[in-house]
C-alpha cells in the first residue's frame, strides 16, 4: 500500500536508529519527488506525527550545559565535533519531516513540501557523511553524549507554522551559516580531507534550507498581511532561548534571504 505523505513523515519520525531513519527519509524523499515529477503527487493524507521523535539509546542526552568541552584542535576534540554536528543533522532530519506532517491543515502550495522534504534528503546525507567521517576516525555516532535541547524549538511552534520557520530555519540553520566556515579551517589544518568535504557540502546545501525558511515566512506574511521584519523581531523573542551572537556570516544569510535588518537588532535588544 502506497503511503501518504504525512505517514512518510510519521514513520521517518517514529524510527529510532539514526541509520535507518535516513534511509527511509531518503527513499521516501525519492518517492516524493517521482511522483511529483510524474504529475501525480502522492496524497498529503492527514498522519499525525508525535511530540517527540524516536531516538536510539545511544548518544546518552544531556542539559546543553552538561555536554563535555572539549578542544577542537585535539583529535578527541575533533572527534567530539563532527558527532555535534551528526546529532545537529540526525535532529534536521526530524525537523523537517515534522514540518511536513505537523502542519499539513495549513492550505499551502505543494512547492512548500517539495522544499522540506527535499531539506530532509538533504539532511539525511549529511548524517551519512558525519557517520563516515567519525567512523574514518575510530568513532561512531552514539560514541559520545550529545545535546538534549535539540528538539525545544520543534515542542515550542508544534502550533504555529510561523514560529516554526523564524525560529527553526531562519535563527538554528541560519546559526550554521555562520559557524561552519570556521569548523572547516579546523579540519582542513588537521589534513582532514573527508571531513573539509563534507562539511563544504553541508554548508553549500544549508543556503538552501535557510532560504526556504525564509521564502515561506514571506509567503505567510504576504497571506496574512504582516511586516515581516518585526513580526520575526516578536517570534524570535517568544520562542528562541538563546542568544542570537555576532559574529555573523553576512553574505550568506543574504544569500538565504535574510537581510541584517532580521538579525541584528536582535543582538542588541538581550
Amino acid at each position: 500500500m502506497t503511503l501518504t505523505l504525512t505517514e512518510m513523515a510519521v514513520e521517518v519520525l517514529t524510527t529510532a536508529d539514526g541509520r535507518e531513519k535516513t534511509a527511509k527519509s531518503r527513499a521516501f524523499a525519492a518517492e516524493w519527488a517521482a511522483s511529483r515529477a510524474a504529475g501525480d503527487a502522492l496524497p498529503l493524507g492527514e498522519a499525525t506525527p508525535p511530540l517527540r521523535p524516536s531516538r536510539p539509546d545511544r548518544p546518552k542526552l544531556l542539559d546543553p550545559r552538561e555536554v563535555p568541552r572539549r578542544r577542537p584542535g585535539s583529535p578527541q576534540g575533533r572527534i567530539a565535533l563532527l558527532h555535534a554536528v551528526a546529532h545537529i543533522e540526525l535532529n534536521a532530519v526530524d525537523l523537517h519531516w515534522d514540518i511536513v506532517a505537523r502542519f499539513a491543515h495549513v492550505p499551502l502550495p505543494a512547492g512548500f513540501y517539495d522544499d522540506w522534504v527535499r531539506a530532509a534528503d538533504e539532511e539525511s546525507k549529511h548524517f551519512g557523511l558525519m557517520c563516515e567521517c567519525l567512523e574514518e576516525l575510530g568513532s561512531h555516532y552514539g560514541a559520545l553524549p550529545a545535546h538534549a535541547g535539540m528538539w525545544r524549538a520543534a515542542e515550542d511552534t508544534a502550533d504555529d507554522l510561523f514560529g516554526r520557520l523564524a525560529v527553526v530555519p531562519m535563527v538554528l540553520e541560519a546559526r550554521g551559516l555562520d559557524v561552519t566556515p570556521g569548523m572547516i579551517d579546523i579540519f582542513r589544518k588537521a589534513g582532514a580531507d573527508s571531513a573539509v568535504a563534507a562539511l563544504e557540502t553541508i554548508y553549500a546545501e544549508e543556503v538552501g534550507h535557510v532560504a526556504y525558511g525564509s521564502k515561506w515566512y514571506h509567503f505567510l506574511c504576504g497571506r496574512h498581511d504582516v511586516d515581516p521584519t518585526p513580526h520575526f523581531h516578536t517570534l524570535v523573542r517568544k520562542y528562541f532561548h538563546g542568544a542570537l551572537k555576532p559574529p555573523f556570516n553576512e553574505e550568506k544569510r543574504a544569500e538565504a534571504g535574510l537581510p541584517p535588518d532580521f538579525y541584528w537588532p536582535l543582538v542588541d535588544s538581550r
